[in-house]
């Protein structure tokens, strides 16, 4: 087996046969660390490390797409091909790091049921997919008992985040990340002030939960720049290049993130074939992949409520409901009232702090959800770091991030970001615009599911009382469910089909 410069055959594994190891001329371990699974996302972690000077073992199912990795980017850096699980795992030195990059779910159970017999006690597999992280811990306990350590890794940053640098989110023993932690550095993004965006989240499923509730907030993110959107476009009356550019300037103030950077080349895009605006010629129907739905999901057994991120899968869900929004084109609505230039301009003012406020909650939201499963799981999450590896790399970086890590740096049992001075005196300097874009909305009839939940919930939490006191005395009236009084400890029932008399439960 040949390759070319800097590429090098694998050696076989201990015990193989005559014939694998006159294939393999190459020295034996000669990989600090592997890849199997080789499709954009895993070709391009691979790269990455190469290209920071690890000599990485690269194998996929398909051999041809592993020599074709090795042909187009050899000379990147120093791989190591192999076409066999064996060769694959002989390529690797001890303490042995294998990354998984293929499909979550039984493609990823199939791949550790492969390699895992071939494994040594202190070696790790390294899972860099979207896996649920309830299958994360279920596969951690079972390695563990073969004195294999392994390691949930969330990657976020897309295919140019893994090959340029991403955010990753490692979990597992801490152990594995005294070795592996190191080489995660050097190949992550960097923050602006040369940190670099990754840090051992936690034991078992921390990562990937961590990953999760990262892809919640960016569905919630992108719904609201939607609405954003379509309230510039339906009620102000802008083009989607004049939008474009209201974007940009948002981008150079607090909102300055990925996702407005994008939003505002994807509204400025034109279509060649037909010269139309490029957002008009898509379908609007939105997909998703179940990371969203499971933050929401998982929010629901904690317990915490995520609404605006759950106002954004059921966006996405709706979007997609094509027959049912066919059948509902003839129902009534208002009639739109047209604004003049200076009433437009006005209003997108109006628009930027009703945005900027709901992605303070839509983060606040998550952020809760990080701490209440590190309270169930016993983790231990340090949602400063958290916030710190976000700030480069992922698709949720933006410059608030900075002073959310500071938040909670300054303050590590704050119990809402909310509660934090610097954004609780922005949304009070944002809350009228922010009322009046979403009865703007109303009166127009445009749709803004996300604005009005970072709203309600924003509201539900200054109440002083909620109407959750009439529900339990309905609760207590139909089913004698009790509930509790304010003036005196204990549960209490009342004799609804009775005298009504109180009694203690």
């Amino acid at each position: 087996m040949s390759g070319p410069a800097g590429v090098h055959p694998a050696a076989p594994a201990p015990g193989g046969t005559d014939t694998e190891v006159t294939r393999s001329t190459c020295m034996s371990s000669s990989a600090q660390i592997g890849v199997t699974g080789l499709a954009v996302m895993g070709r391009n972690l691979a790269r990455n490390f190469a290209r920071n000077g690890y000599t990485v073992a690269v194998h996929n199912r398909t051999a041809a797409r592993t020599h074709a990795l090795v042909e187009e980017f050899g000379h990147e850096g120093s791989f190591v091909a192999a076409e066999t699980a064996k060769e694959f795992v002989a390529a690797l030195e001890r303490p042995r790091r294998l990354v998984v990059m293929v499909k979550a779910g039984e493609p990823t159970d199939a791949v550790i049921e492969e390699f895992a017999p071939l494994l040594e006690p202190g070696d790790m597999i390294i899972d860099g997919g979207n896996a649920h992280f309830a299958d994360t811990r279920r596969r951690e306990r079972a390695l563990r008992e073969q004195g294999i350590h392994f390691v949930g890794m969330g990657v976020s940053g897309g295919e140019e985040g893994a090959l340029l640098g991403p955010s990753i989110m490692p979990g597992g023993p801490q152990e594995s990340y005294d070795s592996l932690g190191p080489m995660l550095e050097k190949i992550s993004a960097k923050a602006k002030d040369g940190s670099p965006c990754v840090t051992h989240v936690g034991p078992d499923g921390a990562g990937h939960f961590v990953k999760m509730v990262h892809n919640g907030i960016e569905y919630a993110d992108m719904q609201l720049i939607g609405e954003a959107y379509q309230l510039l476009r339906d009620v102000a009356g802008y083009s989607p290049a004049q939008i474009a550019d209201i974007f940009r300037t948002w981008n150079t103030g607090r909102l300055d993130s990925y996702l407005i950077e994008i939003t505002a080349e994807v509204l400025s895009h034109v279509d060649a074939a037909t010269g139309k605006p490029f957002v008009d010629v898509v379908v609007d129907q939105a997909e998703q992949k179940g990371t969203g739905r499971w933050t929401v999901q998982i929010a629901l057994d904690l317990g915490v409520p995520v609404s605006g991120i759950a106002e954004a899968v059921f966006a996405r869900s709706l979007s997609g409901h094509a027959a049912l929004r066919e059948a509902s084109q003839g129902l009534a609505g208002p009639k739109p009232t047209p604004m003049s230039e200076a009433e437009a301009s006005a209003f997108a003012d109006r628009v930027e702090q009703a945005l900027y406020a709901s992605k303070i909650v839509s983060y606040t939201q998550g952020f809760h959800e990080i701490a209440a499963g590190s309270q169930e799981y016993g983790w231990d999450i340090d949602l400063g770091a958290v916030s710190a590896i976000w700030r480069g790399g992922c698709i949720i970086r933006a410059a608030f991030l900075d002073r959310i890590r500071a938040a909670y740096d300054t303050r590590g049992d704050l119990p809402s970001l909310l509660s934090a001075e610097t954004f609780a005196r922005e949304i009070a300097e944002a809350q009228d615009d922010w009322r009046e874009v979403l009865i703007a909305a109303t009166r127009q009839g445009v749709p803004t599911p996300g604005f009005a939940a970072a709203l309600a919930y924003y509201d539900a939490l200054r109440a002083e009382r909620l109407p959750a006191a009439l529900t339990q005395g309905q609760r207590d009236y139909f089913g004698a469910h009790t509930y509790r009084r304010v003036d005196r400890d204990g549960s209490f029932h009342t004799l609804w089909g009775g005298d009504r008399s109180e009694a203690p439960a």
